[in-house]
């Protein structure tokens, strides 16, 4: 099939010094913390050609899992990492999530599909350590990426044009490190953080439960994959955690003893009644847990920024902590890629800020909403809570589907488009040579799809700055027609023919009212437009909101 660029990789993608050279940096982008927000941003930087430095102050990987789950707006950014064909090996799709009362009716009811919205299943369970293997083993093919293992960062100082960063080795030797930009990585007791003396927002709201991620010794359906006992004595969560594991949450009750809960027979106990027994399952750990719902108040400071949970932490009961950093590290990729690369302004960074914490401050308020409901002692309280929620239910048949992706609700968009903000479908399309999802058959990046002649809608200007982008051009041909066989190149940009296998696009665009879409590389829709003279105006939008001069068309030219 032909495609202008690899699909995991950019047509820049081979390591280059991108710092001035009357001020040199030992790299481009240091990245503080190689847990998955950590590792996801270091491989998608590096994919761009940029040099990466990893610091993680552990000497070896964590075994433990943490996350569990993630959905599929995440396993598509996910993808875009490199790690697609190993995702299927490590993970299992959830089925289904369910709320019970104490006597088994079901409150809430929510039916996954094994092929959602964004080409992937819309729940994706996983063994936390699996993931990061699979990422690790990315980053070791990519030769942009210096992961130093064992140094924990104790210093940091930003003199406005670099970043030089002071690291202690495990024997007690110092290091130091210059880059162009910094991005704390490094978890809840972010160091990053507390150094730059950022202020957090704290909701007040915590529960402390017993956490039991067990390893099953035999194979074992539940149905559905989730469930959350709203039980107000004991309130429980039951959700899958990839293939052959499983994880239980219990909640400390009022007056109960922190040390008692933490105990391994206490664990034992509580999973009985499951049929989780020592010879059905291997403990594989058992330790209490606070949630807290938190949000850094600055995302950046200078040259350093802050990502995952160095920047937010949330109740788990949506399911978004990793989630969410993975957007961060998706977010934040292609910003500081075009800012290196001179192609936007540095201050295309403060859209990122904007844009994430907005969107972080959403899943925090929804997770603690559904958190009340839940973490819910009081019998009386929980009578009341299925009483309300169950008259809500009456008439209704089957569980529901999952809502879209939240999308942004503000940042680097077009201020003149519905669409803007919105995370893109994805699809089955056709191209010479066979059928795939769009990202896979197409390519990632920046993405201009319009069912008009492109050369129609853009001069020499526009398809310079859209070269300058790596930019996939592609035109969407109605299902059934033939594409060509293969892309058209105009400078460093393609133009490449798909048909609509599934109708996806077709039908996205019409509930646009449009007949183009420019798309950003975290999938994001920029904006939205119809006609050729929209679509123009559209590109001149993004290159006005990058703030940064582009290639001319001759200066894109080959020589010759």
């Amino acid at each position: 099939m032909a495609i202008t660029r690899p699909h995991d990789t950019y047509a820049h993608a081979t390591p280059t010094d991108t710092t001035d050279p009357t001020d040199p940096t030992d790299t481009d982008v240091a990245v503080v913390g190689n847990g998955p927000i950590g590792a996801a941003l270091s491989v998608l930087l590096a994919q761009r050609g940029l040099r990466v430095t990893v610091l993680e102050r552990r000497p070896r990987p964590y075994l433990l899992p943490r996350a569990t789950s993630f959905d599929g707006e995440t396993a598509r950014l996910l993808a875009a990492t490199g790690i697609r064909a190993g995702l299927g090996r490590i993970t299992e799709p959830a089925t289904g999530y369910q709320w019970r009362t104490a006597a088994g009716r079901t409150l809430l009811d929510i039916a996954f599909s094994a092929q959602g919205r964004y080409g992937w299943p819309d729940a994706n369970t996983m063994h936390q350590p699996a993931l990061e293997e699979l990422l690790a083993a990315r980053a070791a093919e990519l030769p942009g990426i210096t992961v130093l293992r064992g140094h924990r960062v104790v210093g940091l100082h930003d003199d406005g044009r670099r970043v030089t960063l002071t690291s202690e080795a495990a024997d007690g030797t110092a290091g130091t490190l210059s880059a162009r930009w910094v991005v704390g990585c490094d978890g809840a007791n972010s160091f990053v953080r507390e150094h730059l003396d950022v202020p957090l927002t704290d909701l007040g709201f915590s529960y402390e439960w017993l956490l039991c991620d067990v390893e099953l010794r035999e194979p074992r359906e539940f149905t559905p994959t989730n469930v959350q006992i709203c039980d107000p004595a004991r309130p429980t969560t039951l959700v899958g955690s990839g293939p052959g594991h499983r994880r239980w949450e219990f909640m400390r009750l009022p007056g109960e003893s922190s040390a008692e809960l933490n105990k391994e027979e206490t664990a034992w106990r509580l999973l009985a009644p499951f049929g989780v027994t020592p010879d059905t399952a291997r403990l594989l750990r058992s330790t209490t847990y606070i949630f807290r719902a938190t949000w850094a108040d600055a995302w950046r400071s200078g040259r350093v920024l802050l990502a995952g949970d160095a920047a937010h932490l949330m109740p788990p009961f949506a399911g978004q902590g990793m989630c969410s950093g993975i957007r961060d590290a998706a977010n934040l990729a292609w910003k500081l890629d075009l800012t290196l690369r001179g192609l936007a302004g540095d201050a295309v960074l403060d859209s990122y800020a904007e844009e994430r914490r907005q969107h972080v401050k959403e899943s925090i308020l929804s997770s603690v909403q559904l958190g009340r409901m839940i973490c819910v002692t009081d019998p009386t309280a929980a009578e009341e809570r299925d009483a309300t929620v169950l008259a809500g239910r009456r008439g209704r048949t089957g569980p529901g589907s999952p809502e879209p992706a939240k999308p942004l609700s503000a940042g680097l968009l077009s201020g003149v488009s519905k669409a803007a903000g919105a995370v893109v479908p994805q699809g089955r399309v056709g191209a010479a040579g066979g059928t795939g999802l769009f990202d896979e058959v197409v390519g990632r990046g920046f993405v201009l799809l319009t069912t008009d002649e492109p050369r129609a809608a853009l001069g020499e200007d526009r398809w310079s700055f859209l070269a300058a982008l790596d930019t996939h051009v592609v035109r969407l041909l109605p299902s059934g027609t033939a594409a060509d066989s293969g892309p058209v190149r105009i400078g460093a940009t393609g133009v490449t023919e798909v048909t609509d296998v599934d109708g996806c696009y077709g039908a996205y665009l019409a509930e646009q009212g449009a007949t183009a879409l420019l798309v950003r590389p975290d999938y994001h829709v920029f904006g939205a437009a119809n006609g050729p003279r929209e679509t123009a105006a559209l590109v001149d939008e993004l290159r006005d909101l990058l703030g940064a001069s582009t290639p001319t068309a001759a200066e894109l030219r080959p020589a010759g």
